[in-house]
């Protein structure tokens, strides 16, 4: 039997991104957001929600413009501090030792040493309730080569993504690979 937890932000896992702006003085800044993920196919794009309150949130509005650089395992504790402090008060890139790269497509900065980043433009602000949904068209997607697998796409394995665990407020990382997609599903249709 299933039993209610109430209505609660329990659908997990969530990504962990760093969101990646720059403020109204020109200075690189990027957040941790676990509020996030693929929303549309044609065209592509990616969704984050902030905080009215996040120094990213006006940023955002002001720029027209967000990246999201998708951080290792490796990197878990500096996107953890990134959604401690503020950039208001803290340059984040220089705390972790990061190199704010100024995007070719978007007037917005991404984490050099991630090693999968989403260029956006801003096309739809949605305000919900605490929190203020940003859609963004995915320009582009930039991978180091290290992390692409055979067919010249990320892989999962070489990324090494962190995922938040909303439930007890932890960072994980991927877990083993199941099966092919539209293909475990078909042992059931025998």
């Amino acid at each position: 039997m299933k039993q209610s937890l109430g209505a609660k932000t329990l659908a997990t896992p969530s990504p962990v991104w760093l969101v990646g702006t720059y403020d109204d003085e020109g200075k690189a800044n990027i957040m941790t957001a676990a509020w996030g993920g693929i929303c549309c196919s044609d065209p592509p794009c990616v969704t984050v929600s902030l905080r009215k309150a996040t120094h990213s949130h006006a940023a955002i509005k002001a720029r027209g413009a967000y990246t999201v650089s998708i951080p290792s395992e490796a990197q878990a504790a500096g996107a953890d501090y990134a959604g401690i402090v503020s950039g208001r008060d803290v340059d984040k890139f220089a705390a972790c030792g990061w190199t704010p790269v100024r995007s070719e497509l978007v007037d917005a900065p991404y984490v050099g040493e991630a090693p999968l980043v989403v260029e956006c433009r801003l096309l739809h602000i949605l305000e919900i309730g605490l929190h203020t949904q940003f859609v963004g068209e995915i320009l582009d997607v930039k991978a180091d080569e290290a992390v692409l697998g055979a067919k010249g796409y990320p892989d999962i394995t070489k990324v090494k993504p962190l995922i938040w665990d909303t439930a007890h407020r932890g960072y994980y990382g991927i877990g083993a690979f199941l099966g092919k997609a539209w293909e475990i599903g078909k042992s059931i249709a025998k």
